[in-house]
């Protein structure tokens, strides 16, 4: 016999028996389900209490059974005489019983597997705390607008710089005009490139310059510290951002937020992806605020977010070609360089880096320049740098290569 539970024993109760009686399915008392195979029909019966030991189930007293077990979980939808109840983290349909009056988002205690007994809450209690989102909460996601900030601070083409200027600054600047003569409102603005090509920096870079609230919102993070709550978490945020004169919604790495919906995808993920369509089509003509996401991956974006009146304007980071690398390295240079740098023959051999990569050796500089007890960087430092920032990035690589083979 092969079966899928390990344990010496353990108490279980027939749950389902196959036609043929070769397959059992085990109900255990810890609330899994094993499943047994033999080649021989089974005798048992639906409702038989058995032992399961190592290579056998045993029929046993069905006293040993506890008469019922009891259950706590939250109503989530009721559609006439049935309700969708969430227990731990799978969604059941059982009757609605008589006798109790039951609304959405009450905690409530059942017993067997489609009786509800009685209200414990009229509010939902899950396994896990949560935590409030209030005021104080989506304030920690929002920054006052930096007026200092220019547009000399982003280190990357000016192509990018002109087409942001024209579809995120101007926009809120000229919103009054823009609604008095009826032109369409831009609402989002996906920005796409490789991981240090200054996504988030030119985006705060025109919070500050527009004089617009920022709310910088990560996607790794809400899946792994809001999950559960972000959909109102989102919603809050966005109502808040539409009480300012001018705000920036900035999703960064979307793509792990709102991946494309199937029947496969996670239920949080589908979730988040239609409160972000709500929120974006909920947007009111007086409302002066646009949203900024970031991906390097938006084939992986839902593609509902990119139709009309969302996402459907897009800034594409490249990484720099050798003039913009040189530019760069000239541009980002501290003031206790020397003159003279091989800059030119540096951007050469840098192909393929990104912009925070090529700054990143002016760090690096600057250490092997402190640690010699200088206050000036020179030509041996620059190039240290530069060497150290490469073995870096070959390092990334390697390990890059590695989760993609499997760690193999």
């Amino acid at each position: 016999m092969i079966w899928e539970y390990d344990a010496a024993m353990a108490l279980g109760r027939v749950k389902q028996v196959s036609g043929d009686g070769l397959c059992v399915h085990v109900e255990l008392l810890s609330g899994g389900v094993a499943v047994f195979f033999s080649e021989e029909p089974s005798e048992f019966a639906p409702g038989t209490v058995v032992f399961v030991r190592d290579d056998a189930l045993e029929e046993t007293s069905s006293d040993k059974w506890p008469l019922e077990k009891t259950w706590i979980g939250v109503i989530k939808l009721i559609q006439g005489d049935e309700a969708i109840v969430e227990i731990g983290s799978g969604l059941h349909v059982m009757p609605t019983p008589d006798e109790v009056i039951l609304k959405v988002g009450n905690t409530v205690e059942g017993m067997g597997q489609d009786r509800i007994i009685r209200i414990i809450s009229h509010h939902p209690i899950r396994y896990i705390d949560q935590l409030d989102v209030d005021d104080a909460t989506i304030s920690t996601f929002k920054e006052n607008p930096n007026t200092e900030r220019t547009f000399d601070e982003f280190a990357g083409s000016a192509s990018i710089v002109a087409r942001a200027k024209k579809l995120i600054e101007a926009p809120l600047e000229y919103h009054d005009k823009l609604s008095a003569i009826g032109a369409k409102p831009i609402k989002g603005v996906l920005f796409t490139g490789e991981p240090g090509t200054g996504k988030t920096l030119l985006a705060r870079i025109i919070a500050g310059r527009s004089s617009a609230t920022f709310y910088q919102i990560s996607g790794p993070q809400i899946m792994n510290k809001w999950l559960g709550q972000s959909e109102e978490l989102i919603r809050k945020i966005f109502e808040d951002a539409a009480r300012q004169e001018k705000a920036i919604v900035f999703f960064d790495e979307i793509d792990s937020l709102a991946t494309q919906r199937s029947d496969e995808s996670h239920e949080a993920s589908r979730r988040i992806v239609g409160q972000l369509l709500s929120s974006m089509d909920g947007f009111k003509r007086d409302e002066n605020v646009i949203v900024i996401a970031t991906t390097n991956r938006p084939q992986d974006i839902d593609s509902a977010l990119r139709r009309p009146g969302r996402f459907d304007w897009e800034i594409h980071f490249p990484l720099p070609d050798r003039e913009d690398r040189e530019a760069i390295l000239r541009k980002t240079q501290p003031k206790g360089a020397i003159n003279g740098l091989p800059h030119s023959e540096v951007a050469e051999k840098a192909e393929g880096w990104s912009p925070a990569e090529l700054v990143a050796i002016w760090s690096e500089a600057a250490l092997f320049a402190v640690t010699d007890n200088r206050e000036e960087i020179k030509e041996e430092d620059y190039r240290g740098g530069f060497e150290q920032v490469s073995r870096q990035r070959e390092r990334k690589r390697a390990e890059r290569k590695m989760r993609e083979s499997g760690g193999s």
